[in-house]
């Protein structure tokens, strides 16, 4: 089975709401040089289909919605067991769909529930309108084994410690709060 289907649902005006729906539930979803390959073409082709007007990214499985990048062939190409061209070809992808995602010209709807980590919150972060539950939990782990995170977690992080502050008086920043 395909780790990310797609679907057109339709409106009652005849319209359609794109869907990509990551389906590597026993990875957590996490995202795939294949995934993102995958997306980026149907993506374009939404992007000028005048009868498409949002797309829905989800995901199969209540744990994730996506939790990390494929960081098992970027462990193999680090220690000279995969193929050395990977990273390189892997997060040029990633942050390519990141970056079409940022400017898509329609609405793009993130439903990020369960875990939400690494290429995941690149995802949520570069959709036009993000959705959490009480489940979420949103993190970039990435930054312990010193890889920078710049796919925009950034951009939801700052303004929920924003809410926070509004919300509960809080002005200690989040690692000081008890």
């Amino acid at each position: 089975m395909s780790s990310v289907l797609f679907n057109e649902h339709p409106t009652h005006d005849g319209h359609f709401i794109a869907e990509i729906k990551l389906n590597a539930e026993r990875s957590l979803n996490a995202l795939t040089l294949e995934m993102c390959e995958a997306m980026l073409p149907r993506l374009h082709a939404w992007a000028t289909d005048e009868r498409v007007v949002a797309v829905l990214l989800d995901s199969e499985g209540e744990k994730a919605f996506c939790a990390g990048g494929d960081v098992v062939n970027l462990y193999k190409a680090i220690t000279g067991d995969g193929d050395p061209s990977f990273p390189e070809r892997f997060f040029e992808t990633e942050y390519r769909l990141d970056f079409l995602l940022h400017t898509y010209p329609k609405p793009v709807i993130c439903w990020g529930n369960g875990i939400v980590m690494g290429g995941g919150m690149g995802l949520l972060s570069a959709s036009s309108h993000r959705v959490v539950t009480e489940t979420s939990r949103l993190a970039m782990p990435e930054v312990t084994i010193g890889l920078y995170p710049d796919v925009g977690g950034q951009l939801v992080f700052e303004p929920l410690n924003q809410w926070h502050r509004a919300l509960f008086g809080d002005d200690r920043q989040p690692d000081q709060r008890t």
